[in-house]
């Protein structure tokens, strides 16, 4: 049974940074992605990643976060930079085996989620 936990959540001012971790139990998927979801608005793709390290990102956090992984501790990151308040959101780690395009959804397994750590931005 695939398990994710979110940490490293937190509040900080605009301008800052944060890295979120996401730990992975079980079976590991191909695809892994990064979605955030502020109050009042639907849930969106941030960040993906394949096993082999390729990536794609929204456009709204391009060159100020990076996903990345680290396999031999069953890790997922996101390390986000120059924070906004209108980054301020809950953040969910995602697996899946869709593309990386489409934040790993959309393949044939479900798409699985972590319960998520809150990311908090004042301006």
């Amino acid at each position: 049974q695939l398990q994710l936990v979110e940490s490293g959540g937190g509040s900080v001012q605009a301008g800052g940074s944060l890295r979120l971790s996401c730990a992975v139990s079980g079976v590991r998927r191909y695809c892994m992605a990064w979605f955030r979801q502020a109050p009042g608005k639907e849930r969106e793709g941030v960040a993906a990643i394949y096993t082999s390290g390729d990536t794609y990102y929204d456009d709204s956090v391009k060159g100020r976060f990076t996903i990345s992984q680290d396999n031999t501790k069953n890790t997922l990151y996101l390390q986000m930079n120059s924070l906004k308040p209108e980054d301020s959101a809950m953040y969910y780690c995602a697996a899946g085996s869709g593309l990386r395009f489409a934040y790993c959804s959309g393949g044939t397994l479900e798409l699985m989620w972590g319960q998520g750590t809150r990311v908090t931005v004042s301006s």
